[in-house]
């Protein structure tokens, strides 16, 4: 007894002595474990959307991989060192914009991407989803709360720019991604009641503008989500067979693999974009209900950490990370079920994909950064 009464006090002291492995890598155990959730969930609806391919899911590990270091190694950085070089990363970001409707590489009818001699293909869009509201929560954090006009204008520019590039590709669906991010920096800001208002009206009032500036295709994306079943076999068959593939699953589903939908090929882009038709055939609600109570937590801890950080800028980006990552969210499921026109937003995490993967875990990785550095309660 006695010595263990000298030994406690000693292994107490090494116990405090330094700090513990999260704090050495600057994560965020509850995000972290959150996302490997999500992540793993992902990888088994995968297996069967992808018709039972472990070329696919191996493909899947790997762009996991990938993205996760590339969280852990945004985590180390300062976000006060980035903040110097925004303007200079945003104008590279415009700059391979214009790269991209120059030189870029087509397939689809899309001209999205840029292939550099001895550089992976890659779509420098992806790149703005973070480059946009750093540079605007740079922009905001350094000017008087609530933002003056002239300031309001000034940050719109910096989203509408991309924007418009982004669409010329045609991208609507990350065109859409980055002017919410940006939007939401400038609504976090203290935007006065009034300026939200007159945006309001304005946005109302320019959508015949929009319609007309649409190309044929995404008009007719419109024209499907308003009445799909006016041409139920030709631009409705995805939004119809994806709302049967749903309604279909019921409260507990068909069982793993034993989706009809997608296993005889009725249901499109069944590993992609329509991937929750699969979780909602397989898994039914209840698997639904558990993914979405995931993306809850993960949304709830993103705006938790943008609630402890100190800096104008550091809760700025924070909250229009946490937001974005909603939207996310809101526009796959809505485009799936049929609530929203189908833009191409894959579901976050679990949707097959490398690009998008590796973007969202970057913006992850910048939240972990803040929580790292937020001011310590004593």
């Amino acid at each position: 007894m006695a010595d263990f009464q000298r030994w406690a006090p000693e292994a107490r002291k090494h116990l405090k002595s330094g700090p513990g492995l999260w704090v050495k890598l600057r994560l965020d155990p509850w995000l972290l474990v959150l996302l490997l959730f999500i992540m793993s969930f992902g990888l088994l609806v995968l297996y069967s959307g992808s018709g039972s391919s472990e070329a696919a899911v191996h493909r899947q590990l790997v762009r996991y991989g990938v993205a996760l270091l590339g969280m852990v190694i945004i985590t180390q950085i300062n976000l006060r060192h980035v903040q110097r070089w925004m303007p200079l990363l945003y104008i590279a970001g415009l700059l391979l914009l214009v790269a991209v409707l120059l030189f870029g590489v087509g397939a689809k009818g899309a001209q999205r991407w840029l292939a550099i001699p001895g550089l992976p293909r890659f779509q420098p869009s992806e790149i703005m989803k973070l480059v946009v509201p750093l540079t605007v929560s740079w922009y905001l954090a350094s000017r008087p709360r609530p933002p003056q006009l002239s300031h309001v204008i000034i940050a719109m520019a910096l989203v509408l720019v991309p924007m418009m590039l982004i669409t010329k590709q045609p991208d609507l669906g990350t065109s859409l991604l980055i002017g919410c991010s940006g939007v939401f920096v400038i609504f976090f800001a203290g935007l006065l009641l009034r300026y939200v208002i007159v945006a309001i009206i304005l946005s109302a009032a320019g959508l015949p503008l929009l319609w007309m500036g649409m190309r044929e295709y995404q008009q007719q994306r419109v024209i499907t989500f308003l009445d799909p079943e006016s041409d139920p076999l030709g631009a409705g068959w995805n939004i119809i067979q994806s709302k049967i593939a749903i309604g279909s699953g019921g409260i507990d589903g068909k069982g793993w693999l034993q989706g009809t939908q997608s296993h005889l090929d009725f249901l499109p882009e069944t590993h992609t974009d329509f991937i929750v038709a699969v979780l909602a055939e397989e898994f039914g609600l209840v698997g639904v209900l558990l993914l979405m109570t995931l993306y809850f937590l993960v949304l709830l801890r993103g705006l938790v950490i943008a609630g402890y950080a100190s800096h104008p800028f550091d809760r700025m980006l924070a909250s229009s990370l946490t937001l974005t990552f909603f939207v996310y969210i809101v526009v796959n499921i809505g485009m799936v079920s049929g609530l929203l026109p189908v833009v191409g937003v894959p579901l976050p995490l679990v949707s097959y994909g490398g690009t998008s993967v590796v973007t969202l875990m970057a913006s992850l990785g910048l939240l972990m950064s803040i929580h790292a550095r937020r001011p310590q309660r004593t």
